[in-house]
């Protein structure tokens, strides 16, 4: 008999997974998984803790964004492209928009993400049921993180996949009513999710509401993060996305609607008071990212993924898979973009942040300069890594790193973004917003005006959104967001073919890239991790002689075909991207042979 889709992802109403909450405060930890019945996870506090810990598991390992959901899905757009090599059925055809419905990488991330809605769900329908529940506010806190983690799941199916299943019951009651569900618009997938974060709004408290109610500061989700991940999910759902019915990229008319929405959430976390930005921008990803901090002093770190344990269960390969290697160990296959590199100006100090242009040799610290085409995404390195530090000789593929979903930083450009489209152009309040991320992104005060970064007063409209499009890919590359901000703004397209031209013109030396330096020359045995790795200007023509004490690579080559940039980047970056087609994945062949009534995705 051919299984239901239901009876697929192997989960019924009496088995949940029970993870042991560590001493240590991650909702991970290397305990075995235990199986209990309803009955016991859901008859204390405690229990039920390891229940919402079941739920928070799902989002990590390699099947999540351990790996799939952060690094393979998230490339190729204008800052990253990933691996290189011939097509695959696998992670490379992902990244070049080649992907088919057989490709091995799709179904496991795809129900692992309603694995972590049904493990929501079995939370969602037991923990109002406890005899407990009307007094705890712990217990009314762990029912809005079910429902604020069922939102997550299903956001991110969605926009990976459009239409889906309306799954907000356990499966064991659906599998009596709708065994073989078919697949609903993600409009009302999205109301329903909006409006279930208004309702975990008001049960899960401010960070610095937690001693009040005996919980400690951890991982675990707070209001600023359920009102961040509500104006998130406002701004897909007021944004455009490819439409099943019509094959073609639409956005409703009662958009603004949800850009409101997305405006109010974002205002709530401004004025709160409960998260800001760090001072530093390396310091953000170095001290505390690097770090394995549990939060930062700023709280600008508001929901990350936990990863523990070396496995592919339940931690992650950032820093492996990519990221600059240590002795030879590692991938680099996340690519940064040479057009992508350049965005930054000189001052910007972002860019040796979120770009690694060397590797590292087996001491952990010497480092060797690479080509434009070999730079790697920095923001999660392995030779940055401490508490504890890994050991260069260690082969070690899990580092324990966890992937950043949400930043303060977001939650700032998300409410400009809103403000200028509500409005029809930039307030006061959506200035002050975007350049607090400009000062900090060029190490000013983040709090005084600086004539030098801050954006430039009585922008129109599109200026002001050309401007916000710039900003949030400086501030957040390579943070799996770019590609998803292209869709929802309908530039994915547009924006591919202008790279493919801007990566044409840099192979050519063609102005504004005639200027730029052919050759670079880095300092022999650097131990350095930034721009001073380099003895001349990465923005002049470089010297015809090799400066003392220096290594001379080249940087981009002579111009034309035989020019790096055009062998390498170029010659692989979203080389099967077709419109109206591959804003979206391919739903799953193994999910549609076991429901026969999911449909395909238009053009696959």
């Amino acid at each position: 008999m051919k299984k239901t889709f239901l009876n697929s992802i192997k989960i019924s109403i009496v088995v949940l997974l029970v993870m042991v909450v560590s001493s240590c405060k991650k909702y991970l930890d290397e305990q075995p998984i235990t199986a209990y019945g309803t009955d016991f996870v859901f008859s204390s506090v405690s229990t039920a803790y390891s229940a919402i810990a079941g739920v928070y598991s799902q989002l990590t390992g390699d099947q999540g964004y351990g790996i799939r959901l952060s690094l393979y899905y998230t490339v190729d757009n204008d800052e990253t492209q990933g691996p290189t090599g011939a097509a695959d059925n696998d992670r490379r055809d992902i990244a070049r928009y080649s992907a088919t419905a057989g490709n091995a990488q799709l179904n496991s991330p795809f129900l692992q993400l309603f694995r972590g809605i049904e493990f929501a769900n079995i939370c969602i329908a037991n923990i109002p049921s406890m005899s407990q529940y009307s007094g705890s506010k712990q217990l009314q806190r762990m029912y809005g993180e079910a429902l604020t983690l069922r939102a997550q799941f299903y956001f991110e199916a969605i926009r990976n996949w459009g239409d889906l299943p309306a799954n907000f019951q356990p499966a064991a009651v659906l599998a009596l009513t709708n065994p073989l569900p078919s697949r609903v618009d993600r409009d009302t997938l999205y109301n329903h999710i909006l409006n279930d974060l208004l309702t975990a709004e008001s049960l899960v408290p401010w960070k610095s509401e937690l001693a009040g109610i005996g919980d400690p500061i951890d991982e675990r989700i707070t209001k600023g993060v359920v009102k961040a991940l509500r104006a998130r999910i406002a701004l897909f759902r007021g944004g455009y996305s490819l439409r099943n019915a019509s094959a073609q990229m639409q956005r409703t008319a009662d958009y603004l609607t949800y850009y409101k929405i997305a405006w109010s959430e974002c205002n709530d976390i401004i004025n709160s008071g409960q998260h800001g930005l760090e001072a530093s921008y390396r310091s953000l990803w170095h001290d505390y990212v690097c770090a394995h901090a549990l939060t930062d002093p700023a709280n600008e770190i508001m929901f990350q993924v936990s990863a523990i344990g070396g496995t592919g269960v339940a931690d992650t390969k950032l820093g492996y898979y990519n990221g600059p290697t240590v002795n030879a160990l590692g991938n680099k296959s996340i690519n940064i973009l040479p057009t992508y590199f350049y965005l930054f100006d000189s001052t910007d100090l972002r860019r040796d942040v979120t770009c690694a242009p060397y590797i590292v040799a087996a001491d952990g610290i010497t480092k060797t300069p690479q080509v434009i085409t070999a730079i790697n995404d920095g923001k999660y390195r392995r030779d940055w890594i401490s508490s504890p530090v890994v050991s260069p000789t260690s082969a070690v593929q899990y580092l324990g790193l966890k992937w950043q979903i949400i930043r303060y930083a977001d939650v700032l450009l998300m409410f400009a973004e809103a403000d200028n489209e509500i409005n029809g152009g930039p307030s006061a309040a959506a200035y002050t917003a975007i350049n607090q991320v400009r000062r900090r992104g060029y190490g000013k005060p983040i709090g005084t005006a600086n004539a030098t970064v801050d954006l430039p007063a009585g922008l129109s409209h599109d200026d002001f959104f050309t401007a916000l499009v710039k900003e949030r890919s400086l501030e957040l590359g390579a943070e799996g967001i770019r590609k998803y901000d292209l869709i929802r703004w309908n530039l994915l397209g547009t924006t591919l073919n202008n790279t493919k031209t801007a990566l044409t013109n840099m192979s050519n030396l063609v102005a504004p890239y005639n200027k730029l330096p052919v050759s670079m020359y880095y300092i022999t045995g650097t131990k350095a991790d930034d721009g001073t790795i380099w003895k001349n200007s990465l923005y002049t023509t470089a010297p015809s002689s090799t400066p003392s004490g220096t290594t001379k690579i080249t940087w981009m080559g002579v111009a034309g075909t035989a020019n790096a940039i055009y062998a390498t980047a170029l010659s692989r970056f979203a080389t099967g991207f077709t419109a109206n087609k591959c804003e979206l994945l391919p739903i799953p062949q193994p999910a549609r042979d076991a429901n026969i009534n999911l449909t395909q995705n238009p053009g696959y």
